[in-house]
């Protein structure tokens, strides 16, 4: 009999793949009904490319995706987890689909039939370029060399495929034929073929596109059949593919020009690229989603599964990806809205879970009208990661990076300087899309025609380089008023950066750009080209941001690096109490069930990462001391390859902090295997660091020398018996009070406002650093058995880096809300102010509902208190004189979630009685005189 559903409460993040699919998750359902999870959060469950990791890459939207068990494994799946209680959420994607290749049946009939596709209008492309070249055909930048070398080698070839298509294949690759191609070929290869070349003629005479498909497919199904069954005609197209594939090679090229999709090297892809990518990957193409008919196509099997009762929500990836996010999110709620009569009786009757992939910035907030419940998490991920950094350590960290790496401690200068480069570098064909609509705005004006191609240009690259976030969200009906304080602070800075001559252009672009309502316009042609000019730039500014912030300016710039995390803004490098408690009840008031993530499948380094290197702002002297004595000492051991010497003072200080961030918890200096495998992990990161920094080497042109010399730096500190016992005893002094944060963001996570998000493995430590590293196998069996380790709690505080004192934490918290469920889901959410000798070392709260009421206290910048120690069990007298300031109707008794021990509060607090033990405080109580009535949620 299955149990009663439940609304959704707190969630355990999964990444499928073939090698842990519906049947490895289901055998975890014990284990997370245990420690408290309601549902289980799945990557991407669609039709991925084969041996996928990730399930980002999507082929087939209308199935589930074999190698994670197909459909019937998700049915079982979900039935064991409804006999648990729990439920279901997953990860779409309707952004991008994979490309390139020979799965995708939608690309591939793109690449075949061109403009006259059923598909044509599903991607992103601009089939009327100025390039003759490409106009009315697809750039295919698949070729791994020159087209000419590829040609030349016989790369190149044509191919009959099974089903009786022509193709050419270039390795893994398939590019179908044109259908007018076919009676000219089979014509050419004699008589045994001049039947079915003039079927294929017949079939493409009619007008109706329908019709032409039809004959198309029926005269390719008989070729098939006849080259099965007739030796003849077989041996005529086994000739007549020798022909092209072994003779001149001017007879092929011919073919392939006369195609509905032009190959080229991969690295013409930025320059002439003509459809919109994931970012500035090949192989991801962009999906109109804004096109009823995609999000129909693309959604159809996520409809089913709601309707169905096998899903509870979804998680939106890369929303800012969409050409109309505002629209496309409020289209969703209204279609599950209306699903949701269908769906089995014993389930919640809540409204479909539904949160998006948002990245913002320190002002920015979620569009309340989107009907989403919130974001994946990485606002929080910001806001517990600041609240851990001490703000005093900024001046002299920030002189210590200067100091070594001779740049700025000006994140902002970094960050726009990368905003410079990554538009011209990586988005060229994208960034001059955008500026020839623009242009054609211009020349429809007679005011305004002659502002040049290259002046728009010109304001187009300031626009972008002083953008402060990813992108607006301007519409037909213009612009919001948040989003119009964003340009307006955009075009005063580029106004300044520009020629006074094109300062007029600045404001002449942002008009267009949404400062007037499209809908103003009295002309339909002029309204589409503005719209198209709108979603081209917002377009363009959200890859920009990831590319020139996430993954350069982040890999540059080494003030801490705990502060270079998706989501954060290193230039804000610590807030205080009074600004985290402003968040929370942000989320309370506007998104009580947005995500809480510390952790996911995109972060740059684990969450216990990060909190260890929090601490290092609390000791700023200390640790320069140790790193300029590190640099003096092993500045012999630097690397020189072919003349390039190796890492320079910026990487090799950010390598620092990574040996000292990510040091495994269980690691000893004399471990020799798990030293090996330590280094290891750290010289794939140092690869990546590398590549994405952009300043040695880059992923488009490998600086393998540099590499080299990097990677022997690292495996020669690794190999240093001095060096890493001295990096041992430096972990040793700061990893108490690291791991004491890493409990405090856990703990804050599981009881401030919103559903709080457990990525997989972070029951225990989490030292992972970037992919692929941060999604490796998990041990379920380990924590199983932590689970029911009968150790006390002080035992697992002293012996804390086994991560069972982590686990036990989030068991224990997740039981609380699952016993005070309304309480943490809609309870109001009251900071609490703290007096005395460690008030501004302690952040307290309370959540209250109805009859209930939840305290929490947790310690902040904790190393003065845990240098050293070995233990993470608090010091009761080193907590007294320091109360927490209760309001009256908290003046209660109280009791312990964490330990079940009873606190009198009647007369007020002293953190000595409430701190014996543990580090924190979570306790409840029971009152009578709490408000009753419920925020109002997103829906």
């Amino acid at each position: 009999m299955p149990a009663e559903a439940v609304a959704i409460r707190a969630t355990m993040r999964l990444q499928l793949h073939r090698d842990f699919g519906f049947a490895d998750a289901a055998a975890q359902i014990d284990y997370a009904a245990r420690l408290g999870i309601s549902h289980f959060y799945l990557s991407p469950i669609l039709g991925a490319r084969s041996g996928s990791m990730h399930g980002y890459d999507v082929v087939d939207p209308t199935v589930i995706n074999p190698e994670l068990g197909g459909e019937d494994g998700l049915r079982n799946l979900v039935a064991r987890l409804r006999a648990r209680g729990m439920g279901v959420i997953v990860d779409i994607v309707p952004n991008h689909m994979a490309v390139g290749r020979d799965d995708n049946a939608w690309w591939l009939d793109v690449l075949e039939w061109g403009p006259d596709s059923r598909y044509a209008r599903f991607f992103d492309i601009d089939w009327d370029v100025p390039d003759l070249a490409l106009r009315g055909r697809v750039d295919a930048p698949f070729l791994g060399k020159p087209y000419g070398d590829a040609l030349a080698d016989g790369e190149l070839r044509l191919n009959l495929e099974d089903d009786g298509r022509l193709s050419v294949r270039y390795y893994e690759h398939c590019f179908p034929l044109a259908p007018t191609s076919y009676a000219a070929l089979l014509r050419s290869a004699g008589d045994a073929l001049a039947a079915h070349a003039q079927r294929f003629t017949d079939a493409l005479a009619t007008r109706s596109r329908g019709a032409r498909w039809h004959g198309f497919e029926t005269a390719r199904r008989e070729l098939a059949e006849a080259l099965r069954t007739s030796a003849p005609q077989h041996d005529a197209i086994k000739a007549l593919l020798g022909h092209y594939n072994q003779g001149d090679r001017r007879l092929l090229h011919a073919l392939l020009e006369r195609q509905h999709w032009r190959l080229a090297w991969w690295r013409t892809a930025a320059d002439e690229i003509n459809w919109r990518r994931f970012f500035d990957v090949i192989e991801l193409a962009g999906l109109r989603a804004e096109e009823p008919a995609v999000f129909e196509a693309t959604h159809a099997l996520i409809f089913r599964l709601y309707a169905q009762g096998l899903i509870d929500g979804v998680r939106i990836d890369h929303v800012d990806g969409l050409a109309d996010p505002r629209a496309y999110c409020r289209k969703l709620r209204t279609r599950l809205l209306k699903l949701a009569s269908q769906r089995p009786p014993e389930l919640p009757r809540d409204p479909a879970y539904l949160v998006v992939e948002k990245i913002l910035a320190p002002d920015e907030t979620l569009p309340r009208d989107w009907r989403c419940d919130g974001s994946s998490g990485y606002d929080f991920m910001n806001d517990v990661g600041a609240v851990l950094h001490a703000a005093s350590g900024t001046p002299a960290l920030s002189a210590l990076w200067t100091r070594l790496s001779g740049h700025s401690g000006d994140f902002e200068r970094e960050a726009m300087a990368a905003r410079r480069r990554i538009p011209q570098a990586l988005f060229t064909a994208d960034f001059e899309a955008c500026a020839r609509t623009l242009h054609r705005i211009a020349r429809a004006d007679p005011r305004q025609r002659d502002w040049s191609l290259a002046a728009i240009r010109r304001v187009l690259t300031e626009l972008l380089v002083h953008f402060p976030l990813y992108r607006t969200y301007a519409d037909a009906r213009g612009r919001s008023a948040a989003d119009a304080a964003v340009m307006q602070t955009v075009c005063e800075a580029a106004r300044r950066s520009v020629p006074r001559g094109e300062q007029a252009l600045v404001d002449q672009l942002d008009r267009w750009l949404g400062c007037e309502a499209p809908q103003s316009l009295a002309s339909g042609s002029a309204r589409a080209l503005r719209l198209r000019a709108i979603a081209r730039f917002q377009q363009l500014t959200s890859p920009v941001a990831a590319k020139s912030i996430e993954d350069t300016a982040f890999y540059r710039y080494g003030v801490l690096v705990s502060r270079n995390e998706v989501g954060a803004d290193p230039a804000q490098f610590a807030i205080d109490v009074a600004t985290f408690h402003r968040q929370c009840l942000h989320r309370a008031q506007r998104y009580p069930k947005t995500m809480l993530a510390t952790a996911t499948h995109d972060h740059k380094r684990g969450e216990d990462v990060r909190a260890r290197l929090a601490v290092l702002s609390e000791m700023p002297e200390q640790w320069q001391q140790q790193v300029l004595h590190w640099r003096q000492r092993n500045a012999a051991l630097k690397a020189t390859r072919d003349g390039m010497t190796g890492p320079d003072a910026t990487d090799e200080y950010i390598l620092y902090q990574m040996l000292v961030g990510a040091w495994p918890p269980g690691l000893r200096a004399t471990d020799r295997d798990g030293l090996a495998d330590y280094c290891g992990r750290l010289s794939a990161w140092q690869e990546k660091a590398v590549r994405e920094a952009k300043r040695h080497s880059a992923w488009v042109e490998p600086n393998l020398d540099y590499e080299t010399a990097c990677r022997r730096f690292l495996e020669a500190l690794c190999a240093d018996t001095v060096f890493v016992a001295e990096l041992a005893g430096f972990v040793d002094r700061i990893a108490g009070a690291g791991a004491v944060n890493g409990l405090v963001q856990t703990a804050l996570r599981l009881t401030t406002p919103g559903v709080p998000d457990t990525y997989q493995g972070c029951d225990f430590w989490d030292f992972s650093l970037v992919d692929p590293d941060n999604r490796r196998a998990v041990d379920y069996s380990a924590r199983q058995r932590a689970l029911d380790d009968p150790r006390s709690d002080d035992d697992l505080l002293d012996d804390w880096r086994d991560g069972h004192i982590k686990q036990r934490l989030i068991a224990r918290l997740l039981g609380a809300r699952q016993q005070y469920a309304d309480c943490f889901a809609t309870g109001r959410y009251r900071p609490l102010m703290l007096r005395g000798r460690h008030a501004g070392q302690l952040l307290a709260f309370s959540r209250e509902w109805q009859d209930t009421a939840v305290l929490v206290v947790v310690p902040l910048h904790p190393y003065t208190l845990y240098a050293g120690r070995s233990s993470l069990r608090t010091v009761a007298s080193e907590q007294r004189g320091t109360r927490i300031e209760l309001p009256q109707a908290l003046r209660r008794r109280w009791r312990s979630v964490l330990d079940g021990k009873a606190l009198d509060a009647t007369t007020g607090l002293d953190l000595s009685q409430a701190l014996q033990s543990w580090p924190l405080l979570v306790a409840t109580t029971t009152i009578d005189t709490l408000p009753t009535s419920r925020p109002r949620e997103a829906v």
